[in-house]
This record gives C-alpha cells, structure tokens and sequence, in this order.
C-alpha cells in the first residue's frame, strides 16, 4: 500500500512533479492533433483515389492499349465475385474553344457513363446528372449533340472556402478535341497533312472527384467517340484499361489475385491472336498500386511525421528523467527509513514505476482531453481566424480541402497513451535504480538528516 500512498503524495506534493506532468500532457497533445489531422488527410485522400479508380484495374503500360478487351470484359461479367466491370480508353489531346486558336494539352478518358459509375465513383462526382448518369454525355440545351464531361477546375474556380460556384444551367460552350491516333505498333495511323483526329464536343457536365490530378486535366468523352479519335477503332478495337468493382464480401487482395489469374489464362488463350503482343505492357493491379504514385508521397510524409513524434517522445523521456532524478534525490530520507525497514531493492523501483505509471496516466488524461477539445472547435477556429485575419491552414484555393479531419481514431489513441506511460517508465527506470541501491546507513547519518 505504502507504494502507492507515496507515489500519489509525490505526485501532488512536489511541484516539480508538475512539470513533468505538463511535459507529457503537451507531448500528448500535439501528437493527438497533428496525426489526428495528418491520418485524417491521407486516409481521405486514399478514399478518393479508390473512388476514382475502383478497386481493381487492368491496364496497359502504353498509349497503344490493348486487343481483345472485350472478350476479357465477358469473361468478368460471368465471375460471381465481380460486382462491375467498365472498359476504358486513356490518351492525350489538345483541346481548344471553338473559334480560339489557344489549345491546351489535357488527358482524355473514354467511358460508358453507366458501366464507369457502377465500377467506380464516377457518378457521384457528376453535378448535373449525378442521378441519371444514363444522359452524362447529352448536353442540356442540345441533347443531340456529342457531349463531354470536363474536369471542375477546367471550367470553375475556387473561392477562398473551397467553394465553386455552380450554375443552375449548363454553360454552351464548344470544345474541339484534337488527337494523334496510333496504330497497334504505336505508330501515327495517318500520313501526310491529316495526321490528327479532330472532333467538337459540347459541355454537358462537370466531374468534381477532389482529386487535382483529375480534376484540374482529365475530360471525359463517349467510349466510342474516344476509341476513334484515338484509332482504337479498328477491325480490332483496343482499349487502354479495365476497371472492376468486387462485390462487398470479397477482399480486395484476393479479388486482385483472382482477377490475376484470370488475365494469364486469357492471354495465354490469346497467343496465337495477330495483336496478342499488346497483352504483354498489361498488368492487373489493385487500385492502391494503380494510384501509387499519387498516394505515396503523402504516406512517406505519414512516416515522417510518425519520426518526428518518435523524437519527441524521447525528449519527454529526458525531461521524466531529470525530474524524477531530483526527487529520489531530494526524498532520500524518506528512501532510506523505507529500506531500513526492510523494505526490497524491487520495492522502491516499483514504488518509482507508479509514480512513473501516475505521470504517464494524468499527463495522458489532460493531454487528451484538451486535445479532443481543441479537434472539436479546430474548424470553428480556422474559420474565425480566416475571417479575422486570413489566414488557413491550407489555402483552399489551390488545396482540394474541405473541413480539416478531426474525429480522433481510437486506436491512435490508446498507442499515444501507452507510449506516454512507457516514456514516463523508461525515464524513471535509471533514477529509480539509483534511489533502490542506495545503502540506510549511508542516507540516515546523523551529518546527512
């Protein structure tokens, strides 16, 4: 009993103890905020690209893309485990207002509106015909002409609240897409003057996907349209890419790896095929490899934020350490009348461990709390200091960012908490020591009280 009686009396009599206390609920909390925030962001960010891409997706390595897509596709359409399959042209084109000689280079994507929404998220990113995606590509003050869906941020900006300004009509305007078609070798298809494929599409939606590698450069056009701009339409059509969508109980590792045998079945079957050699640039990836690039830039600065909390926690361990070094040292009597007594070597490291325990505990608690408080009022607090003063955390202008994540993950939690009481041991362990192998004798002398 007497261990925790003078751990807690320590504790609350001693204010030095404080300091300790104060250092752990401020480490606490900063950890708390930061990675509640930075999880918050990387885990949103994956969610998007999962949305955009789905959860599997076939696809070739080279512009020419690939034969004989359509034979695959029935092949997945049969697969029990397969919730959607949608077949996908991928390329590059210069794009220009009618009537302007401007042109801008963007990246064009062919899909069938309905098979591409039930893959994907694509649906859910449309504005106009979020809820019919059947006339995606019919403009509404024309439905007869050949319509393109275009990236937000090609047609809209954003406020200083990450707001676009959306209108209750569709914008006419006339887009001309032009396009070097390529051959199944990957050589240009025309000669002469006429080596593009030039088309006019008119505006008939906007697709807001929160991604600015979409966003800001992707227009979607029919898949027709698109595979005879980009000379996929042949005697053998070719596509760029297959995106597939499991069904809820199915893994994602295991569909991937389903859907990967599958595809060497298939090719195999192929190889006696006269294009049989575009299958071998294809490969079948799940959505988190597909969007590698994308994804690992802000989960390597995940990493190394998680080592810069890691250095924190170290110094909290030095600052535990002297100020648990000055209390075994100015406790000394009461050290020494407790192992005269009889009292164990193991006794006083463990009455030391629960004061450590102690700190670690009510350091965490306040760290928490205030912690949990501050994610509470976070945006409320942004949007006070933006209207006071201007100022944001991220520019939502150039930031695809809506409200900045603040719902504290439980498991962070309890691993920042456990951390905090380990830190706290450690740092006791070597003053605790210290005190323990102390002799009575030498602390009890009459020179000494």
């Amino acid at each position: 009993m007497y261990k925790f009686i003078l751990a807690f009396r320590y504790m609350f009599r001693k204010r030095i103890s404080y300091f300790a206390l104060a250092a752990v609920a401020l480490c606490v909390f900063i950890v708390v905020v930061v990675m509640t925030i930075m999880n918050g962001l990387v885990d949103d960010f994956k969610q998007k690209n999962h949305s955009f891409t789905g959860d599997c997706v076939v696809q070739s390595e080279s512009l020419v893309g690939f034969a004989y897509y359509e034979d695959f596709v029935e092949i997945l359409d049969k697969e029990n485990f397969i919730a959607a399959v949608s077949p996908v042209i991928k390329s590059y084109a210069l794009v220009s207002l009618a009537g302007s000689s401007r042109n801008s280079g963007v990246e064009i994507t062919g899909i069938d509106p309905i098979r591409h929404s039930s893959a994907t998220g694509f649906g859910k990113s449309l504005y106009y015909h979020k809820n019919n995606t059947s006339k995606t590509f019919e403009p509404d003050y024309e439905p007869n002409l050949p319509g393109c869906v275009l990236g937000i941020d090609l047609v809209l900006t954003r406020n200083a609240k990450g707001q676009y300004n959306q209108r209750e009509f569709i914008l006419q305007k006339a887009l001309v897409v032009s396009c070097f078609p390529l051959t199944a070798k990957g050589a240009l298809s025309k000669a002469g003057t006429g080596l593009v494929n030039t088309k006019t599409f008119y505006y008939s939606d906007n697709s807001h996907s929160a991604l600015a590698s979409a966003d800001s450069s992707v227009i979607y056009l029919p898949f027709e349209q698109a595979q005879l701009l980009c000379g996929m339409a042949g005697s053998t059509k070719r596509a760029n890419a297959i995106h597939i969508k499991f069904k809820s109980n199915v893994k994602l590792k295991d569909g991937c790896g389903k859907v990967a045998v599958l595809w060497d079945k298939f090719k195999k079957a192929q190889q006696s095929q006269k294009q049989a050699a575009l299958l071998d640039a294809v490969s079948v990836k799940s959505w988190k490899d597909s969007r590698r690039s994308f994804i690992a830039a802000m989960e390597k600065e995940q990493i190394m934020l998680t080592i810069m909390f890691v250095l924190v926690g170290v110094t909290t361990v030095f600052i535990v350490f002297v100020v648990f070094y000055m209390i075994t040292s100015h406790k000394s009597k009461d050290i020494g009348i407790l192992k005269s007594v009889g009292v164990s070597v193991g006794g006083i490291v463990n009455l030391f461990s629960n004061f450590a325990i102690l700190v670690g505990l009510l350091g965490s608690a306040l760290g928490s709390f205030a912690g949990w408080l501050f994610l509470l009022k976070i945006n409320s607090i942004e949007q006070w200091l933006f209207e006071h003063f201007q100022f944001q955390l991220w520019d939502r202008t150039i930031y695809a960012i809506g409200s900045i994540p603040n719902r504290i993950e439980v498991d962070l939690l309890a691993v920042v908490i456990a951390s905090a009481i380990l830190a706290c041991l450690i740092g006791a362990v070597l003053p605790g020591w210290r005190a323990a192998k102390c002799k009575p004798v030498d602390i009890l002398q009459v020179s000494q009280l």
